[in-house]
């Protein structure tokens, strides 16, 4: 632990270093996708359109026939009314993508990498959801009278369900909370999730629970 220590200043005192605490780490952000996939199918429609679009074009500007797909796209555009189902339905279809677009834009994905604590300003580092799952389903499993652990992580929001075959089911459920809980801390999450834990008995013969 650090201290803040004043300087002596009388005969004979020696100078004492002013201890101070570390700056806080700033928050840990979520991890963006690089999403190369969409990026490259668009990059692609993009510039495979502009490049016939601009072929066309430059055919034109030189004295021939304009591709018969685009004379006879401009034709149907100009004749066909505003109100026809496959002018809403294209207008539907674009409208969508545009959203899909601004939605990828918008938001940074990874949603199966959990942020953890920065202690350190130039350290980043994340925990795959289903490591964390795994790592809480060990600890519930150690809990005496569990037979089975059933864990979905979340982002905000961690449960876990276990079967527990002998002791109450009261005691067995605060053991299980109480190991999760401590497994959650020790997975250094920036945002620990809310942790709910059911407990109940195993199904018996002939019939569920």
């Amino acid at each position: 632990m650090t201290t803040d220590t004043e300087t002596g200043t009388g005969a004979g005192a020696e100078d004492v270093p002013v201890l101070k605490d570390p700056p806080a780490a700033p928050g840990a952000r979520r991890f963006w996708a690089v999403r190369r996939i969409p990026a490259a199918l668009i990059a692609l429609l993009v510039l495979g359109g502009a490049g016939l679009l601009l072929y066309d074009v430059a055919a034109v500007r030189a004295d021939r026939t304009a591709m018969s797909w685009r004379r006879e796209l401009a034709d149907d555009l100009a004749t066909r009314p505003l109100d026809n189902a496959w002018v809403l339905t294209g207008a539907a279809l674009a409208v969508v993508l545009g959203v899909w677009l601004l939605i990828l834009a918008a938001t940074p994905g990874l949603r199966s990498v959990l942020p953890m604590r920065r202690d350190h300003t130039d350290v980043r580092a994340g925990l795959d959801r289903e490591a964390a799952a795994l790592a809480l389903r060990d600890r519930a499993m150690e809990v005496s009278g569990v037979q089975s652990v059933r864990v979905r992580m979340g982002r905000r929001k961690a449960a876990v369900r276990a079967v527990s075959h002998f002791r109450e089911l009261d005691q067995v459920r605060a053991d299980v909370e109480s190991v999760s809980r401590t497994g959650i801390d020790d997975l250094g999450l920036a945002r620990p999730p809310r942790l709910t834990v059911r407990v109940g008995r195993p199904p018996t013969k002939g019939g569920r629970v």
